[in-house]
């Protein structure tokens, strides 16, 4: 069923931003068994520590260098580092960042091994892909329970329910400049809505936040240790907090959650590592795949893993028709205007 919901929606969904290509097979060289790597990623470190330990399993000769932080501050710097890339792979780092990556040239066109089992909405559309997805992550709100009834407040079911004044100071939401989850919420917003009412909107939610966050997961956080009554956030940390017994549920807005895809990349750079291209072999394997779908209801290829509990029953309507297309090309102004309205209220880096 996960297959089929996939290929009708999805083709609708994406079909602006990825039009399916020629599918593109890996090639038949030897993998690397050893070797250093540097990593890049926005991959939340209680996943990492749950799936980089497979890959050191099996391949205990090659060393890996994570560097890992939030989304916009991984992306700015694989930017600034454009003639001098330090980086041999980016894993687990917003489609709609590496699309600008990859405007600039900075990606090294790479099939990995079981491209074939990628629903074509998860890849480039160049042949061999310039970068592959591996999940789908999205907005959802926490919000703490314990604290929501001892200050009377209603429990928010929409983006529009945000906007009450009764909510002011009570909400942390993450800055789209360093995170993210942050850009994929204003994003959507500003989708949802058209550019003159989201901007419209963002300025009545402004008046409600009490601080702009640099990590997409740190509200959620703040939520769960009761230091704010509802953190905009994404769906894996609502989910998690919520499993571990923290007073918080997660609610996905009734117009839609603001979404990307998690994906790959090879860096291009003078000397390919080959460990590089092994590294990416494995992050699309089946074995990693099902440790994806642990976290997340939508992943790139299909698994037997049931949705996780807390979820939408249909996950896929929960989604909005993404532009990513747009989402890429607008991020720079989108960031700038954003910066020059609500910087004031941010936390200290």
């Amino acid at each position: 069923m996960r297959l089929s919901r996939w290929q009708v929606i999805f083709s609708v969904i994406l079909v602006a931003a990825f039009a399916l290509s020629a599918c593109g097979g890996a090639g038949t060289a030897e993998k690397a068994t050893s070797g250093e790597i540097t990593v890049y990623t926005a991959l939340e470190d209680d996943q990492i520590a749950v799936y980089l330990p497979l890959f050191e399993a099996k391949y205990p000769d090659i060393k890996v260098n994570i560097v890992r932080d939030s989304t916009g501050i991984v992306t700015a710097k694989l930017l600034a580092e454009k003639d001098n890339p330090q980086a041999d792979v980016v894993w687990g780092l917003a489609a709609s960042s590496l699309l600008v990556a990859d405007q600039q040239g900075m990606l090294e066109p790479y099939a990995p091994a079981g491209l074939d089992k990628i629903r074509p909405t998860f890849r480039d559309s160049a042949n061999p892909p310039h970068w592959v997805g591996i999940d789908a992550w999205f907005s959802a709100v926490c919000v703490n329970t314990v604290e929501l009834e001892a200050k009377g407040l209603p429990m928010p079911e929409s983006w529009e329910d945000l906007i009450d004044p009764v909510y002011k100071g009570h909400i942390v939401m993450p800055n789209p400049n360093s995170s993210g989850t942050g850009y994929l919420t204003v994003s959507a917003i500003l989708q949802l809505k058209g550019e003159e009412e989201g901007w419209k909107y963002l300025d009545a939610l402004h008046e409600n936040i009490a601080v702009y966050t640099h990590s997409g997961s740190k509200p959620c956080k703040m939520a769960g240790a009761g230091e704010t009554v509802i953190g905009i956030s994404f769906d894996y940390r609502a989910i998690k907090q919520k499993a571990e017994g923290q007073p918080v549920v997660a609610v996905f807005p009734t117009e839609g959650s603001g979404w990307d895809i998690e994906a790959n990349a090879l860096v291009k750079k003078a000397n390919i590592n080959p460990a590089a291209k092994t590294f990416l072999d494995w992050a699309i394997s089946e074995e990693i795949m099902v440790k994806y779908a642990e976290s997340y209801p939508v992943t790139a290829a299909e698994t037997s893993v049931a949705i996780p509990e807390g979820y939408p029953a249909d996950p896929i309507a929960q989604l909005i028709e993404n532009d990513f297309n747009w989402a890429a090309a607008n991020r720079e102004s989108v960031l700038t205007e954003w910066l020059t309205r609500y910087d004031s209220k941010s936390e200290p880096k």
